[in-house]
């Protein structure tokens, strides 16, 4: 089992200690570890949690992403805090998460470094900034409206 466990770790880049045992135990107290590190954000909290444990009970399609958030919210409210705090939790790495601060692209041509240029552009094969982080990093993606 353990052989098992260490071949889809390396495989999704879950730590093998999140596959066995300890994964339940995690998941039940999933709610309680993410506000050690974000105060309040009860609502928002709870939602991330039931998405998770939903994903991890094999309660939603394979062919899907774990869950899709978008945190939204003034300045210090914990967008970033709880979706660092969701990375450490589910792949045992804050840094395992792509922050994409949406504020550098409020001009209408800052989109272009986002997502790529169109096609016939100096630099559409390159792709933007989303395309190469996630293709770098391709566990988690933080958009912080």
């Amino acid at each position: 089992m353990q052989n098992i466990a260490e071949i889809v770790s390396s495989l999704t880049g879950i730590p093998v200690s999140d596959l066995t045992a300890e994964e339940r135990e995690k998941l039940l107290r999933m709610e309680e570890k993410l506000h050690e590190r974000v105060i309040g954000q009860e609502e928002a909290v709870k939602a991330v949690s039931l998405a998770v444990r939903l994903s991890r009970a094999d309660l939603c399609e394979v062919s899907k992403p774990i869950a899709s958030f978008l945190f939204l919210g003034p300045t210090g409210v914990g967008k970033t805090e709880l979706a660092k705090a969701l990375a450490e939790m589910v792949f045992g790495d804050e840094d395992a998460m792509v922050r994409i601060d949406m504020s550098e692209y409020m001009e209408k041509h800052a989109v272009a470094r986002m997502i790529g240029s169109p096609p016939g552009y100096v630099g559409y094969e390159e792709g933007g900034t989303t395309h190469r982080a996630c293709a770098q990093t391709p566990l988690f993606c933080s958009a912080i409206g």
